[in-house]
């Protein structure tokens, strides 16, 4: 009855802020968006977890398993040039890479995902499409072989790259539900154009991919299926923007160097997992709902995992509003204002992760939050459990504890803070080569 009243909830929220707010980049709303529109929301609200603990602590477990006897104090693995025997040192890592038949196996990777975005299978139940050509000059009618091409079928589909390729959008990339990227066995760059655009649609994987200096797109006619197009305003230059959409698994990915931020996921996204991906040079890293006014993003739930946030970066890691936040196990060697921020009583539980400070005194501390006075945001809930601290870092709770479910009393704390070097060792892309372990 309680979930029954949340998904209720949240649907009123949909219908009344719809016509202010989920329009954007669509300079008509015709009847297809209108549709896709309807068909995001009802799946948003399937995908709610009306308990997320349930989530937080089957993730926990799982890294209890793939790591149980090990040595996370040690990161005994070399530099990121690593050249060793394949090590996977993580749960996800664990499930497929260090195989040689990967290539042959590439649909495993759906088995794979923890977190929110569990169950996300991409393109699993369709074909393979490689893509041959990076160009990517006609909008409207997009060249066979393309990764426009590929993105606006209509069936499921598991797209792979024929070889290393730069890929320069000339206007966002609009994608259709049931799609899996695999970057894997290529280096494969999105980059020096516009974004990849995840709107009103489920179930999609990006893995492997590259994706760096991305720019504002300047709009004009786009195709968004094969049966679709239609005007798009300026998108934002965010290098993956989820937009109403729920079932994302962004894995793998390396990512820089955006206009706007690297991955914003708003407008009633959920289920969503990114994990062991790399961000680096870069300001506003993560923004999680877009608008302090937007109740609809109470439904949103959200993991990251594994994942480093390295070199030159400033803030929003994430900054996250209304909905629920999952950070465990990343590692943040890197930031200049704040590593976790945030307004209008999102729910934080940050576990295991490791914090190192920068130099400067006034930046020691890992959270942030908005537009609200104390007597207001100590009543949102934000807890810090098994996180390390270092040069001076500090988590601000706030908030009651987060209830963790537990069945028979076998549920598993995540692994702590001083285990994150070795979770994090490969994250971002990785040079996968056929017959080989990856």
């Amino acid at each position: 009855m309680e979930a029954m009243k949340l998904r209720l909830l949240f649907l009123l929220a949909f219908v009344a802020i719809f016509s202010t707010t989920l329009k954007a980049h669509i300079a008509d709303f015709d009847e297809v968006w209108q549709k896709r529109y309807e068909e995001s929301r009802k799946a948003s609200l399937d995908a709610y977890q009306p308990n997320p603990q349930n989530v937080t602590d089957h993730f926990n477990v799982e890294v209890h398993k793939a790591l149980n006897g090990a040595d996370g104090t040690r990161r005994n693995l070399g530099g990121k040039s690593w050249q060793g025997p394949c090590k996977a040192t993580n749960p996800i890592d664990r499930c497929w890479r260090c195989q040689k038949n990967w290539a042959k196996r590439r649909k495993k990777l759906t088995k794979c995902v923890l977190g929110f975005g569990r169950g996300t299978t991409g393109g699993k139940h369709g074909n393979i499409y490689v893509v041959t050509d990076p160009s990517d000059g006609d909008l409207v009618n997009p060249k066979p072989g393309t990764l426009r091409h590929a993105v606006i079928q209509p069936k499921p589909l598991w797209i792979i790259f024929a070889h290393d390729m730069i890929i320069r959008l000339s206007e966002e990339l609009i994608m259709t539900s049931d799609k899996t990227l695999d970057g894997r066995g290529a280096k494969v760059h999105i980059a020096f154009g516009a974004q990849i655009t995840i709107q009103f649609i489920r179930n999609v994987i990006i893995h492997g991919l590259r994706i760096h200096d991305i720019k504002v797109g300047s709009g004009g006619m786009v195709r968004d299926s094969v049966d679709h197009y239609g005007y798009r305003t300026r998108s934002d230059g965010d290098g993956i923007s989820i937009f109403g959409s729920s079932n994302i698994w962004i894995d793998h990915v390396s990512m820089s160097n955006c206009d706007d931020g690297l991955i914003d996921a708003i407008s009633g996204s959920t289920a969503i997992t990114i994990s062991n991906c790399h961000f680096t040079h870069h300001n506003e890293v993560m923004l999680f709902g877009a608008s302090d006014g937007f109740s609809g993003d109470e439904v949103m739930q959200i993991t990251l995992a594994f994942n480093h946030f390295g070199q030159g970066l400033v803030q929003r890691m994430p900054r996250a509003r209304w909905g629920f936040v999952h950070v465990v196990n990343n590692d943040y060697t890197h930031w200049l204002m704040y590593a976790i921020g945030g307004s209008q009583h999102p729910t934080i539980l940050s576990q295991g992760n490791r914090f190192i400070a920068p130099p400067k005194a006034f930046c020691k501390e890992v959270t942030k939050r908005d537009y609200a006075p104390e007597s207001v945001w100590k009543t949102w809930d934000w807890r810090s459990e098994g996180d390390l601290m270092m040069n001076g870092a500090f988590f601000v709770q706030s908030g009651r504890p987060i209830k963790h479910m537990r069945k028979k009393d076998a549920v598993i704390k995540a692994k702590p803070g001083s285990f994150v070097r070795r979770l994090t060792r490969f994250a971002g892309a990785l040079n996968c080569f056929k017959h080989k372990p990856c």
